[in-house]
This record gives C-alpha cells, structure tokens and sequence, in this order.
C-alpha cells in the first residue's frame, strides 16, 4: 500500500509530461513547414502545389501562416484564357511582396493546376477556374475568404485589396516597366516636330478642325471597341476549338475577349455613327426617301448585331431590336 502515493505521483508526472511532448512535437512540425515555404518562396514567388503538398502545407494544422491559393488550368489543351491573364496579375501580386521590404512568413501565394493536383478541385468540390482562396491561420475559410472574381475582376490592385482586407497584410503592387507607351509618345512628338519643321511656314493644318475632329472620332471609336484592353491583356485574335475544328471570334465570357471581337464591335460602331451622323439634304425626293428608309434600316440591323454580340456576353441581358 505504501507503494500506492509513489506510483500515483509517477503517473502524474508522466500525464502532465505529455502535453508538453505534444507541443513541442507541434512547434517542431510547425517549424518545418514554415521553412520549407520559406525556402520555395525564395525561389518562386507562387508556391505550385499538387495534391499531398496542399493537404500537409495547407489544410493539415499546425499552421499560424495564411496561404492565399490560385486554383487554375493553364495547360493549352484547357483552353482557359481568362486563367492566363488571372495568372500574369497575380504573379504581379505575389513578386510584389516576396519583393518588398515587409516580407514575412506570416503569408504565402500558392497556386493549385488542375492537371497536377485535380483531387483537390474535386475534395472542395470546386468546377470552374480560376478561383482565389484565403486559407487562413487559425480555422477554415469563410465565405469571405473566396475571392468574388466576377465582380471585383482579376487586376492586381484589387486582389491586393481583398488580401489586406482578409489577412491584414497591405501590397504595395508594383508592376513592370513598359516602355511600349514611351515609345509611341516620342513617335508622335517625333512626326509632330517633323512636320513642324517641314512646314514652319505654313501652320495652318495645326488649326484645321477637321483633322482634329477625325483624329478625335478614331481615338473615341478605338477606345470604345476595347483596343486598350487588347493592347494592355494581348489576348489571341480568335479561338479554334481543337476537337471540333470550330473558330470562335466572341468570348463567351464578360471577363475577357478576342482581339477579333474588337474589330466587330469597332465596324458594328462606326456604321452605327455614320448611319446617324449623316447629313441629307432638306429637299425632298423618291431618292432621298429610300436613303431615309435604307439608312434607317441599317442603323437597325448593326445595333442589333451589336447587342446580340453584347448578349452572348452578358448571358440573362433582356434587351435586343432583332433576334439574332
């Protein structure tokens, strides 16, 4: 009996020693999760995950670290365009704070391929792509921290935002130089000065109305036809269907287009402008009244081609002059 206290204290002592084994077994395991994104992030600034190194860096605790993870399709045969142009603003995210002087461990960007890690799509029950996530440290994520791409769109800035806004972590993004923009602005000063200089004597067309004003129209037509976002996403001129051979010249989606579906847009536009710009003269005629009615007619037509083209994209739009 008098042996009873002794081995009680024993038991004690070794009930009391196991949770402290367990956490340092935590901070140890921990540690080298840390440090391997530590070092991955070293080398690429978004971590390629497939499906074990997901489950153990990203969704097994221990983890005081929030993981900010792409799920996309980037293979070619995905066909995926919006995924490539999600993929350039988010690479700008991640360079610009593995980059900047306030780097920590305290987040990472990964990205999950769905031709490499295609168990993890089907263990979040996920079926388009691409998708943001916030894992953070401490629980599961909420709805919140899925990132609502179709309202907010894809530009680094506001991806940014939305990782300050869920982690506390502020971006400063910094995006590569382009030098395209320059360029073309020094062309333009260089055939300015040219001209000037050809014709010092003679300034006159600097004051034609004329030319501004067709010079103004092809800015405001080009613009509106979404040039500039070509010019900015360099998205392809159409897209061939590999299996069935077929090209399509509109994007189904609101989130992007072909360069193609600019020049339509461009045509459907200026048609529509010069049908209603058109000055007829005040007498009137058999003559002038077929103009009348063919000029109205293809107003109609190219208007409503264009909202046709504004449908596809817009799927639900209930407004249309034809059905096309």
């Amino acid at each position: 009996m008098a042996a009873l206290p002794g081995l009680a204290l024993l038991l004690l002592l070794a009930w009391g020693g196991l949770p402290a084994a367990g956490q340092k077994r935590k901070e140890m395991v921990l540690s080298e999760k840390v440090n391997q994104l530590m070092e991955w992030a070293s080398k690429r600034s978004v971590i390629r995950m497939n499906g074990d190194k997901f489950r153990r860096l990203v969704k097994a605790p221990p983890r005081n670290y929030s993981v900010i993870v792409m799920f996309t399709a980037l293979q070619p045969h995905r066909q995926c365009v919006v995924c490539k142009q999600a993929d350039e603003e988010y690479q700008i995210l991640a360079n610009s704070w593995r980059y900047s002087s306030a780097f920590t461990n305290k987040i990472f960007f990964a990205m999950v391929d769905f031709d490499e890690g295609s168990d993890v799509f089907q263990m979040l029950n996920m079926n388009s792509a691409p998708t943001f996530i916030n894992f953070p440290a401490k629980g599961k994520p909420k709805r919140g921290d899925t990132y609502e791409l179709q309202v907010r769109g894809f530009a680094a800035e506001q991806l940014a935002r939305w990782v300050a806004d869920r982690t506390d972590v502020n971006i400063r993004v910094i995006r590569p130089p382009n030098y395209a923009g320059p360029l073309m602005l020094g062309l333009l000063l260089a055939v300015v000065g040219g001209l000037v200089y050809l014709r010092g004597s003679n300034l006159d067309f600097l004051y034609n109305k004329t030319g501004w004003a067709f010079a103004a129209l092809c800015f405001v037509l080009a613009m509106t036809s979404g040039q500039m976002w070509n010019h900015i996403r360099g998205p392809p001129y159409a897209h061939k269907n590999p299996h069935t051979g077929q090209v399509n010249y509109i994007h189904g989606s609101s989130q992007a287009q072909f360069v193609a579906e600019t020049h339509i847009v461009l045509l459907f536009i200026t048609v529509v402008f010069l049908e209603t710009a058109v000055k007829l003269p005040e007498s009137c005629s058999a003559s002038l009244t077929v103009m009348c009615i063919a000029g109205i007619g293809l107003v109609v037509l190219f208007f409503s081609w264009l909202l046709s083209v504004f449908r596809s994209k817009y799927h639900g739009y209930p407004y249309r002059y034809v059905s096309f």
